[in-house]
């Protein structure tokens, strides 16, 4: 396993800023679900402790739907999904973060697992 790093992404347009430490050796989710399908995310969860919201608490909507289990933050301004908050099944605070919207990232390194969230 590799040790995490940290690495900073936001949104499109920069109002939303964050850091999260993550090691990314673990395939990242590609979920199939009704809103992960139609945004195109590319996701990898860490605790919430090892994510830092830099700038744009404001900036933020928040979206939830189903469950109401995941709260599906976007930009206000540019409407990018750059991360979601959520609790794990074990019942710890998560963040889910769109790999996409990482700065310093390639994604073709990446290895991609696919997820039927469709199904759940």
């Amino acid at each position: 396993m590799a040790e995490a790093t940290i690495h900073k992404g936001g949104c499109h347009c920069g109002a939303v800023r964050y850091e999260v430490s993550t090691a990314l050796d673990t395939p990242v989710i590609s979920c199939n679900c009704s809103i992960c399908q139609k945004k195109g995310t590319l996701l990898s969860f860490v605790p919430a402790d090892a994510f830092k919201l830099l700038s744009g608490k404001d900036a933020v909507q928040d979206y939830q739907f189903n469950t109401k289990n995941i709260h599906h933050l976007f930009c206000k301004t540019c409407g990018v999904t750059s991360f979601a908050t959520g609790t794990a099944p074990n019942g710890t605070r998560m963040v889910a973060i769109n790999v996409r919207c990482l700065d310093d990232v390639d994604l073709k390194a990446l290895s991609v697992m696919d997820y039927d969230g469709r199904s759940m």
